[in-house]
């Protein structure tokens, strides 16, 4: 694939051969293919995120697979087991499919349908509406702003979306703890990465968009980097196994909340709040 690569700098601490060596790069200057180059694209295509792909193969061996030679074992004809040890056998073997099961859902990928209608801003995150606050003046924002805060359980999807059509103009990473997701010091303590972008239409207003890991979410995934270009819900990175997704927004008179507390909303598809 050598011939249709594109770019003239590796950022990679590795040699680049194909698409999939940039996976954990792509926030960074380096090698690229048009995605009609890209003979990978098709993962895109399949029901599942494919910055999680990995994970899934590797949880899916280790449930499915010892699941699948348990069950066999004890259907072995001739195989002669006490009917305790059958039992238990038995209820390892539905552990093991249930825990797997999780793990295919957890990394599930369904399609979404994007309002498109001027003004929108839909949720950045599937999961429930914890925090609405009031913040009297925001650095980058310009001035008051909104934050709302989302907390995702190990059973929602954890692909994030980007809130409007918009330019990412930084995108800033902060070392930080892993406490419960649910608890609100967590947005303050907690590592997370902030993603700031600038609507790329009149009235050109900013948002910032923060995924926060929680006590099982340990990765981060962003593969955004200054310049680049989103349009409304595309797809821009996701947090692994729980966590917590902040969206900061511009207070002005046009500005109508559509979301409460306990809500339960969906990436690229529920409407958070409008401008008039």
């Amino acid at each position: 694939m050598a011939a249709t690569r594109k770019g003239t700098v590796n950022g990679c601490p590795h040699e680049v051969i194909d698409p999939r060596d940039v996976k954990f790069f792509r926030n960074q200057p380096g090698y690229f293919w048009d995605p009609e180059d890209d003979l990978f694209r098709w993962r895109d295509r399949i029901p599942f995120a494919r910055s999680g792909l990995a994970e899934l193969l590797v949880f899916s061996l280790m449930t499915f697979g010892p699941a699948a030679g348990l069950a066999i074992w004890l259907n072995w004809p001739g195989t002669e087991i006490d009917l305790l040890l059958q039992v238990i056998g038995w209820l390892v073997v539905a552990s093991l499919v249930i825990i797997g099961l999780h793990i295919v859902w957890f990394f599930r990928d369904p399609p979404r349908r994007i309002p498109m209608e001027a003004g929108l801003v839909v949720s950045p995150a599937d999961g429930k509406v914890v925090a609405i606050d009031e913040i009297d003046d925001d650095d980058f924002i310009g001035g008051p702003a909104v934050r709302i805060g989302i907390f995702l359980s190990i059973f929602n999807v954890h692909i994030n979306r980007a809130p409007v059509a918009g330019r990412v103009i930084g995108v800033r990473y902060k070392p930080g703890k892993y406490l419960n997701a649910l608890r609100p010091e967590s947005a303050r303590e907690n590592e997370q990465l902030s993603v700031r972008m600038q609507e790329t239409t009149a009235p050109y207003r900013r948002y910032v968009v923060r995924q926060i890991t929680g006590a099982i979410a340990r990765r981060i995934v962003c593969w955004l980097k200054p310049g680049d270009e989103m349009a409304r819900g595309e797809q821009f990175g996701m947090i692994k196994l729980g966590s917590r997704t902040e969206l900061v927004l511009p207070r002005d008179n046009g500005l109508k909340i559509c979301a409460k507390l306990g809500d339960k909303v969906k990436a690229g598809q529920t409407v958070l709040a409008a401008y008039e």
